[in-house]
């Protein structure tokens, strides 16, 4: 018998990760109410994928009277704890989950968590290729992909499971992986948790219920990760570009190194095929994190030298006449977009804008007006990133409203041997569902080129 078995959950929010709870609870024998902001024909598509189950359905609003005679309430990444119903819950004592929690307490391996403000999905694709090279049945999701708790029932003691946190789902866990990495700690998500303080605290679920049994991988470059090495209560070990650590990765006269009581030459950076520095960063995240559950370090070098990275990340869309496209869709921030610029050499055109999240944006102001050569601002942020431009003595700036319209006006300014570059540092909420819905738009524009 489930631990959801005759209980009611009231599961807010029914997008990718409420739909993977809402069937694996039903089918496991809980009662299951499923509310929506959204109506029924926006909700068409997930209503018709759990037609087969019996789920109760509150669309369109969150009433209060949700709460009576519910056991559990799960929300979905998309739904804020300050929301009123979710206060409403915890003032009545209500425990609070959500689908990458009840899949922790129910995953029969041990579990390697990633976090982090950027990189997370990179670091978490390659740590998973990495188990897939080295023979082992490997699970890769969570923030990404395929919800974990959708394949649970396959999974057994011997497998690799590699899983992306967000700081929406850290928020509510009162537990943590047997193996954890914090990345990176940087202003994002402002606009949700209000604060870095509550942003870090969310993070920090990742590692303040391990035990002495466990390990913590932290960046010894950064600044955010090492903030939380109070925390850490079991094994520590640290990835760096420019300090070698003693327990962990890092970077030597051009090599990537690992050190677990030995030391070892992982491979060349050349032979990474990622670009940036930041990338060089993931790679060594992954070296330890892989190190630590006993993946080779010739499966390590094979996945590496083998993986070209994840959608919407630095993606290389196409050439057309002498101009590069990429697509960075995924830069949500304004840091993920001084990565991507510091990725370059070529002269850069880019598309920036979307929709802010209360970012602080003088570095990247700084960084453009430096490094950039033309600018094409789009979305809601284009009038206040066009005055902090303007404000820096910079005007080699188009302003438009769509991303079609900037695509096209990127191509009108390019020549050849530019690299336009699609990296918004606002999200996507002002005209796409999200940030992979952006690229793929992004993408489809180049092709009419």
């Amino acid at each position: 018998m489930d631990a959801l078995t005759g209980k009611t959950i009231l599961i807010l929010g029914l997008a990718r990760q409420g739909m993977a709870l809402a069937r694996f609870a039903a089918e496991v024998g809980a009662r299951v109410v499923v509310s929506d902001m959204r109506t029924a024909q926006q909700l068409e598509d997930s209503l018709r994928q759990l037609a087969d189950l019996e789920i109760e359905y509150v669309l369109g609003e969150h009433p209060m009277s949700l709460l009576e005679k519910v056991d559990v309430v799960a929300i979905s990444g998309g739904v804020p704890v300050d929301a009123p119903l979710v206060q409403a819950a915890r003032a009545r004592n209500i425990p609070l989950t959500n689908d990458s929690l009840e899949f922790m307490r129910r995953v029969p391996t041990d579990v390697i968590g990633i976090t982090g403000s950027a990189g997370k999905t990179t670091t978490t694709a390659l740590t998973g290729v990495m188990g897939q090279v080295a023979g082992r049945r490997t699970w890769v999701g969570g923030n990404i992909g395929r919800p974990l708790l959708v394949d649970l029932h396959k999974m057994q003691p011997d497998d690799m499971v590699v899983q992306e946190l967000s700081s929406f789902q850290l928020e509510l866990w009162p537990q943590s992986p047997r193996v954890a990495a914090v990345l990176n700690i940087t202003p994002n998500h402002l606009d949700r948790h209000k604060t870095m303080a509550a942003y870090t605290e969310a993070k920090a679920n990742i590692l303040r219920y391990q035990t002495a049994a466990d390990v913590a991988v932290l960046c010894a470059d950064d600044i955010g990760a090492l903030t939380l090495s109070p925390l850490v209560q079991g094994r520590l070990r640290l990835f760096s570009l420019t300090d070698e650590v003693e327990d962990g990765a890092f970077t030597r006269d051009g090599q990537v190194w690992l050190r677990n009581g030995y030391e070892t030459a992982v491979l060349p950076i050349r032979d990474i095929p990622l670009r940036g520095q930041h990338n060089v960063l993931n790679v060594l995240a992954a070296v330890t994190l892989a190190d630590t559950v006993g993946i080779p370090v010739a499966a390590m070098r094979k996945a590496i030298q083998t993986f070209t990275g994840v959608e919407h990340r630095l993606e290389r869309v196409a050439t057309v006449h002498g101009v590069k496209y990429i697509n960075d869709s995924i830069a949500t921030a304004p840091e993920r977009v001084l990565a991507a610029l510091a990725s370059f050499r070529e002269p850069l055109v880019l598309l920036a804008g979307g929709k802010d999240k209360e970012m602080v944006w003088d570095e990247w102001t700084r960084q453009v007006t430096a490094r950039v050569r033309h600018v094409v601002l789009f979305g809601e942020l284009a009038e206040m990133l066009a005055g902090r431009l303007a404000a820096a003595g910079y005007t080699r700036v188009t302003r438009v409203q769509t991303l079609a319209e900037a695509v096209r006006a990127a191509w009108e300014t390019a020549v050849v041997g530019d690299v336009v570059l699609l990296s918004p540092g606002g999200t996507s909420f002002d005209a796409f569902v999200d940030f992979a819905a952006r690229g793929e738009a992004f993408r489809e524009l180049v092709k009419t080129l």
